[in-house]
């Protein structure tokens, strides 16, 4: 299995690089920026090759996530052009640090009588930003931890917004472990059910990371509240056994974005490695 975590930019791109590596991890995400803004980022040159160069002696992969603010269904026209700027100013940092895409959350629904018209926005926003964008990373998109039956908490919105892209191609995604059980998507019972769905959708074909997160609240309340594998959550480690020897998943990375108040990611990624790193047959 392909275990990383979330890791910090303050040294540098090529720093998350050197730290995943020492924390024994196959993979690791990044915010390419400021995660509270969408400011534009002036990157150093030097820095995303080193990451890039490091990945590929190490044999790690990297995935970007898009700074908090990012929303494919923006109110207006300022905050569209915002958005559009941003997320390709992410997908360039990516791409310079050889990352797989930038994972962007799926959109919400800004219109309440008339849902077709926030996905319809969600579609054209993805449309103007893949329309310019032509390097090999993809938006990864993420989703959602809302209520069961909110907007972007089933795999077939996932596929059919990426179907109905005019660049599918340059579209995958992000399937955040949290979120699918605060949606009540996998509820910890029903994992047969959701991988089947995933292979009738054509899912795990275009799946390119996890977020391997537990659950401070059970399923189906809707609350995004991430909590550690082994402790502190609703998901427990049989629940966690059936969704990672699905043979699908074999080679996408699972990324921590745990709390690390009571264990660190470093200790946190040990455990995981000698549970399931090694030496594991699929069912």
């Amino acid at each position: 299995m392909k275990f990383g975590c979330h890791l910090s930019i303050k040294d540098g791109y090529a720093g998350a690089a050197k730290i995943a590596e020492a924390y024994g991890a196959s993979a690791f995400q990044y915010f390419p920026k400021n995660p509270r803004s969408l400011s534009i980022k002036e990157f150093n040159q030097d820095d995303v090759l080193l990451c890039r160069k490091l990945c590929q002696e190490n044999g790690l992969e990297s995935v970007a996530h898009a700074p908090y603010p990012t929303t494919l269904t923006p109110r207006d026209a300022k905050r569209r052009a915002q958005v559009i700027s941003s997320v390709l100013n992410d997908l360039e940092i990516a791409e310079a640090c050889g990352s797989k895409g930038v994972v962007v959350h799926f959109g919400k629904q800004i219109h309440v009588n008339n849902p077709v018209a926030s996905y319809h926005l969600m579609i054209d926003t993805l449309n103007e930003i893949l329309s310019v964008w032509n390097g090999r990373g993809r938006i990864l998109l993420e989703n959602s931890a809302g209520l069961p039956g909110g907007m972007g908490t089933t795999l077939e919105e996932l596929a059919m917004i990426r179907k109905l892209s005019d660049y599918p191609e340059k579209i995958g995604f992000c399937l955040d472990i949290c979120h699918a059980f605060a949606s009540g998507l996998w509820t910890g019972d029903n994992w047969k059910a959701v991988m089947d769905n995933a292979i009738k959708l054509h899912f795990f074909d275009k799946l390119e990371v996890i977020h391997f997160n537990n659950s401070k609240y059970d399923t189906g309340h809707g609350k995004d509240r991430h909590a550690n594998i082994f402790s502190g959550g609703f998901i427990n480690e049989n629940q966690f056994e059936d969704l990672i020897q699905t043979p699908q998943l074999k080679e996408v990375p699972f990324i921590l974005e745990t709390p690390k108040e009571t264990i660190s990611h470093k200790e946190e990624l040990q455990l995981l490695q000698e549970k399931w790193g090694t030496n594991r047959n699929a069912k």
